[in-house]
């Protein structure tokens, strides 16, 4: 448990929690993490007879839980609590705002086997993206989210605003065939949801083995306005100015490295190398809602 994430209030009573889990079965000891990558430490060198592991937290703690478990020879099972400011996978896991009755959900749901996304070999479960203002994700003060929750993010980004929007040239392959261009925008995602906004793409599976490709080609404001407001309203791959790909492979190499990070799952992921190899392993057994699983996994009837 990430007791920094979200807005202050969220647990009331750790009793409740562990009364819970001892209704079904469980008998659970919570972890708080004390800084970053703590989680990963904790997963990694966990006993190899756990039942299950649960992400209690924002984003950015379920990618360190999933990481520490990428490193373990005996994987875990393992499961995520949204308590964060935006909770992004959590939303798409069909959990609700009430943390105690997500638990609920979470331990009367059913275990999935879910494809997590790479990195250079670093898991991401659900974006990893590249661009101006990307880094409001990692870079908005902490104290401002436990105030005002997703706001935050708006307030600090009209702090950020500039003129001018950078762009990476850019060496890509995918499905063995090269291409080039200059984008200033680069989302590789796993999901139906980021950053808040619902439905980004409308038929996700967590199963297929595949990733979504969006490179976009944006030279002002205004232009990313448009696309914006375009994302809530339709498809992202119907979208003008993107290029879209569905593929389980992705080189990307920039002409200079860039100048800013990518965001991770919400964090932030510093590299200072110019070529970026994207795979996707089906490796992570999740225990998840049963709310959404018809729609996110193609083996399901």
């Amino acid at each position: 448990m990430n007791p920094q994430s979200g807005k202050k209030k969220k647990i009331d009573n750790y009793k409740d929690l562990y009364d819970i889990l001892r209704k079904h079965g469980y008998d659970a000891e919570i972890k708080f993490t004390k800084k970053k990558k703590d989680a990963v430490d904790i997963v990694r060198k966990l006993a190899d007879d756990i039942d299950l592991v649960i992400s209690a937290g924002g984003d950015g703690t379920l990618n360190e839980v999933v990481t520490g478990n990428s490193k373990r020879k005996k994987k875990l099972t393992l499961a995520n609590l949204p308590m964060g400011t935006t909770n992004d996978v959590g939303n798409m896991y069909g959990f609700t705002k009430d943390t105690y009755k997500n638990l609920e959900l979470l331990l009367n749901g059913k275990q999935k086997n879910i494809d997590i996304c790479y990195i250079n070999n670093d898991p991401f479960v659900y974006v990893a993206c590249l661009g101006d203002y990307i880094d409001l994700a990692y870079n908005t003060p902490r104290d401002l989210k436990k105030k005002y929750g997703r706001i935050a993010y708006i307030i600090y980004g009209f702090k950020q605003l500039r003129n001018k929007i950078n762009c990476y040239d850019i060496k890509y392959k995918i499905d063995k065939k090269e291409y080039t261009g200059k984008y200033s925008f680069i989302f590789i995602t796993n999901s139906s949801r980021v950053a808040g906004v619902n439905d980004i793409y409308y038929d996700v599976k967590l199963d297929d083995n595949m990733f979504e490709v969006a490179l976009a080609d944006i030279k002002t404001k205004k232009d990313m306005l448009k696309m914006l407001l375009l994302i809530n309203s339709i498809d992202v791959k119907d979208i003008p100015d993107i290029t879209y790909y569905q593929t389980d492979n992705l080189e990307i190499e920039f002409e200079t490295s860039p100048k800013t990070s990518w965001c991770i799952d919400g964090e932030e992921y510093k590299s200072l190398t110019r070529r970026f190899v994207f795979k996707v392993e089906k490796d992570t057994k999740m225990l998840m809602p049963k709310e959404n699983i018809k729609k996110l996994f193609k083996e399901e009837k």
